[in-house]
């Protein structure tokens, strides 16, 4: 079984081509299955579309919903293509989004952290001037998020664990047992996270997380499923098979794919 769970596509005004063009993708690709995920709007903003950049506007998204089910129909027999929606965790809209997502068939929703004390976890100078002690104050805020994502009960998916690295490679050695402690939490609420193997085209390299939380994380019984964060549409499957080979190497024997929100094994 081959699949990619975390697809984006122009609506967020960030990432290039068409819905269509990821299925085309991912076809070419021999994948069994493809999840479109793109950024959800900020559905707990009064304004209609506040960051164009970074998420579709809430009037974009009823028309997200509807190209996704229509492509579905279009290329079943041929591949199946999974209803998803990446999803900011911002722990006060939390009930805002719950209620905006339960009309709609999703095979799956992500949660991510983006944001932590009110910054990007990605902006390249916010740990400029910080000392030991604030650095791992943040790097706890961060992972404190992901505990509360987990325990929301509204997703499925868990999004790149350890992002924050991202153009920040110094995040990983900031020493704090908050990982560990998140990881337990992941797996008290049975939430899967994802291999996601986007960190290749952020400072850091590589994919996220980090071999060490992913073999922590099969200690602890946490189920993992596979995502590239594909931007581009070239990059739909990006090194599947070698995640697959890691992960076999670290000791996992399964992972997960979804349907209707339902998870399901499959041997890796």
């Amino acid at each position: 079984m081959t699949f990619d769970f975390h697809t984006h596509h122009e609506r967020c005004g960030h990432a290039q081509g068409s819905i269509r063009d990821y299925i085309e993708s991912a076809l070419h690709s021999g994948l069994a299955m493809i999840g479109i995920a793109d950024h959800s709007p900020y559905f707990g903003s009064e304004e209609d579309h506040p960051y164009p950049h970074i998420t579709m506007a809430k009037s974009e998204f009823p028309h997200y919903i509807t190209e996704v089910l229509q492509l579905k129909k279009e290329y079943d027999g041929k591949i199946d293509v999974l209803l998803g929606i990446e999803a900011d965790f911002f722990p006060e809209n939390v009930d805002i989004y719950r209620r905006c997502f339960e009309t709609y068939p999703f095979d799956f929703i992500i949660g991510s952290v983006h944001h932590v004390d009110g910054e990007s976890i990605f902006h390249k100078t916010r740990w400029e001037g910080l000392s030991e002690a604030q650095r791992i104050k943040t790097k706890e805020n961060y992972y404190k998020l992901i505990e509360d994502s987990a325990r929301s009960g509204m997703y499925q998916i868990l999004g790149h664990i350890d992002a924050m690295k991202g153009f920040y490679p110094s995040f990983s050695s900031i020493q704090t047992a908050a990982v560990e402690k998140t990881l337990k939490v992941i797996a008290e609420h049975d939430v899967v996270i994802e291999v996601n193997t986007s960190g290749k085209t952020k400072d850091v390299g590589g994919w996220y997380p980090s071999d060490d939380i992913l073999e922590m994380a099969r200690h602890y019984g946490v189920k993992v499923t596979f995502g590239s964060d594909a931007h581009i549409p070239e990059r739909v499957g990006d090194d599947f098979e070698l995640v697959r080979k890691k992960l076999r190497e670290i000791g996992y024997k399964e992972w997960s794919y979804f349907k209707e929100k339902k998870r399901y094994a499959v041997s890796l």
